[in-house]
């Protein structure tokens, strides 16, 4: 039995159609699910879920960063008898740019553990959604700023992966997209997409932050934007851990894009 933390988000839900279709006996947890509601703010909560799971992925929410222990979360996970946890966690992890404290936490409880580190998400271009269905505008800082993109559905894939299979233990895995893109080229790739021209509009610094500071908080953001604006070379590169994992390149964003056409018109 695999728990699935978040299963109704960009990369829970991937996850939970791959190990169904794997033919596995998957619990998909959220704090909206039906079948098993929970809230890893309050990890009692969890222990209905976890009752006879073997293996647990971790994904936390921006608000659970804020106000939630993670330390009290692998408490439970641990009575509960589980045996291997999958942490989604981030690569700022392994640039330090974001704390380590939730890989910490992980780390200390004492069970298998794999660690994912992704980068920007593909699926980030959603925040977009409105102003192009609306304007057919794409308003972003740091026009000309490429990172590799990574499609949530390639994270999901390699959770399915590791969660399944043996010899991921004590694995830290850093998943990019396969090339730099920037949010320029989003742009142009979003109207191939829908098969019309998106305008770029680029933000000034000050306004990404106001905006994102609706939705993320403070330190993320700060963290998000300096790499945003002034990604190091190591959060410029292409990972091939993906490949590794898969047996096949990284999806595109352009395929990510296509995709996901139907948000955007």
């Amino acid at each position: 039995m695999i728990v699935v933390t978040g299963a109704t988000g960009n990369v829970g839900r991937p996850l939970v159609e791959a190990l169904t279709a794997a033919g596995e006996q998957v619990r998909a947890v959220s704090r909206n699910a039906t079948g098993f509601p929970a809230d890893l703010s309050e990890p009692e909560t969890l222990k209905p879920a976890l009752d006879g799971a073997d293996a647990v992925f971790l994904l936390t929410s921006a608000d659970f960063l804020a106000n939630g222990n993670l330390a009290d979360v692998m408490d439970v996970v641990r009575g509960a008898g589980v045996q291997r946890v999958v942490l989604l966690s981030s690569q700022g992890v392994g640039t330090q740019r974001h704390p380590s404290g939730l890989e910490d936490a992980v780390r200390a409880s004492g069970l298998a553990w794999t660690m994912l580190r992704p980068g920007n998400f593909a699926s980030n271009a959603f925040q977009w959604a409105e102003s192009i269905r609306t304007r057919r505008q794409l308003e972003a800082p740091y026009g000309d700023v490429a990172l590799p993109a990574v499609d949530p559905a390639d994270i999901a894939e390699v959770a399915a992966v590791v969660l399944r299979e043996p010899g991921h233990a004590g694995a830290i895995y850093t998943l990019t997209g396969p090339e730099p893109i920037s949010p320029r080229q989003q742009a142009a790739a979003i109207g191939e997409a829908i098969g019309e021209p998106v305008q770029f509009v680029e933000l000034s610094r000050a306004d990404a932050r106001s905006r994102m500071l609706t939705y993320m908080p403070e330190p993320v953001v700060e963290a998000t934007l300096g790499v945003l604006g002034e990604p190091t070379a190591d959060e410029q590169r292409v990972r091939p851990d993906i490949e590794r994992v898969l047996g096949r390149p990284a999806r595109p964003f352009a395929e990510w894009a296509t995709r996901n056409a139907p948000a955007f018109k």
